[in-house]
C-alpha cells in the first residue's frame, strides 16, 4: 500500500517557504516535542519555529555546552539534554529519564545525522552512518515509545534525504565487514533507512496512535558538509574553484530556515491526519519516482517497500538487542 499513497497531495505550500511559515496561525501550546540535533542547522531552525507557535522543546545534545549557547538566541521553552546517538548508554539514559518525566511526547524529530564521513565504527563494530543515523536513532524511540502512546495521537518525523537514490540497504553487509567501503554508498543506505523506520514504525505503531514520515529536507548548506572538503563540493558541482556557489546550485539549494519546513509540515500538518508512511519532499508527499525522475527528486521504489521496512525492523532490533 505504500507505494500506492506516494503521490503529492497539494500542501499550499512550496519547495522554499520558510519553517515559520508552514506554522503561521497554529498554537502548539501544551505540545511536547524532541528534535534531535536542534542546535544547528535546519534543526535550530525547525526548533525556533514550533517553539515559535507554543511547543515545549527538548534538544538532546552531544554537545551540550554548544547546544546551550545557540538555543540561548532562540525565543520559547526549550530545554537540553545530554545524548549522543553513536553511545547506545546515553541513548538509553536521555530515552529512561524523558520517559520517568511522566510527559507525553507529541512530535519526535530524528534531525540529527552525519554525512559522508571516512570509515568509522561506534558500538559493537557498527559502521558510523548506520549507527548513527539509524540505529542510534531506532534506539532512542524505542525508548521514548511510552511518552509517545501516551500523547494518543503522535508524530514521527525521520529526516532521509534524496540520498536514499544512491543506495539501497547493503542487506548482507550493511556495516562494510566484507565489502570495501564508499562513503557516499554508507550515507545512502542510511538515508534509505531513515525512510524505511518511518514506514515500518508507521505500520507497526498505528494502533499506539503513532504517525511516522520520511523526510528529505532538500539541498542546503549546513554543517552536514563538515567531512567534505571544498575541492569534492567543487567536482560535486556544490562550488565553483573560488568558493562561491554556481547560479544554478543557489536557484536549487535551500536556505536551513526553508530546509526546516517540509520536517516541520510533516510534524504538524492536519492534511496528514489520516495518512502515515509516506517519503516527503517540499513540503508535500513525494511522489514515486519514475523513468523520467531527475536524480534529486522523488522516491525510489526500495523505501516505499513495506516488506524491506519489515526486514529492516527484524534486522535492526537484532543489532540493537546484540549491542
Amino acid at each position: 500500500m505504500a507505494a500506492e499513497n506516494q503521490k503529492p497531495i497539494g500542501s499550499g505550500f512550496g519547495a522554499k517557504t520558510p519553517a515559520v511559515d508552514v506554522v503561521a496561525g497554529m498554537d502548539l501550546s501544551g505540545k511536547n516535542v524532541i528534535v534531535t540535533g536542534g542546535y544547528s542547522g535546519i534543526g535550530i531552525e525547525t526548533v525556533r519555529a514550533l517553539a515559535g507557535v507554543g511547543a515545549k522543546i527538548t534538544v538532546p545534545a552531544r554537545r551540550p555546552d554548544t547546544a546551550a549557547s545557540e538555543l540561548g538566541k532562540v525565543v520559547g521553552d526549550i530545554e537540553i539534554a545530554t545524548m549522543d546517538l553513536a553511545d547506545l548508554a546515553s541513548v538509553k539514559k536521555f530515552a529512561d529519564d524523558y520517559v520517568a518525566t511522566g510527559r507525553k511526547l507529541d512530535i519526535l524529530i530524528n534531525n540529527a545525522g552525519i554525512m559522508a564521513c571516512p570509515l568509522d565504527r561506534v558500538g559493537p563494530g557498527w559502521e558510523r552512518q548506520f549507527g548513527v543515523n539509524h540505529l542510534g536513532h531506532m534506539a532512542m524511540t524505542l525508548g521514548l515509545l511510552p511518552a509517545l502512546q501516551k500523547a494518543e495521537g503522535s508524530r514521527l518525523v525521520a529526516l532521509s534525504s534524496t540520498a536514499h537514490i544512491m543506495s539501497d540497504v547493503h542487506w548482507d553487509d550493511p556495516h562494510f565487514n566484507e565489502h570495501e567501503y564508499d562513503k557516499w554508498q554508507a550515507y545512502g543506505q542510511a538515508k534509505s533507512a531513515n525512510a524505511l523506520f518511518a514506514l515500518g514504525a508507521d505500520r507497526k505503531w498505528d494502533s499506539y496512535g503513532v504517525t511516522a514520515f520520511g523526510v528529505h529536507p532538500g539541498g542546503i548548506f549546513t554543517p552536514l558538509q563538515r567531512h567534505l572538503p571544498d575541492e569534492e563540493m567543487v567536482a560535486l558541482g556544490w562550488k565553483n574553484a573560488d568558493g562561491t556557489v554556481p547560479e544554478r546550485i543557489a536557484a536549487m539549494f535551500k536556505t536551513p530556515e526553508q530546509g526546516a519546513s517540509t520536517a516541520t509540515w510533516a510534524a504538524t500538518s492536519p492534511k496528514l491526519d489520516q495518512r502515515g508512511g509516506e517519503y516527503c519532499e517540499n513540503c508535500d508527499i513525494a511522489q514515486l519516482a519514475g523513468p523520467d525522475s531527475q536524480r534529486w527528486e522523488h522516491a525510489r521504489e526500495w523505501i516505499a517497500d513495506e516488506a524491506k521496512a519489515d526486514r529492516l525492523w527484524d534486522m535492526s532490533l537484532e543489532m540493537l538487542g546484540n549491542a
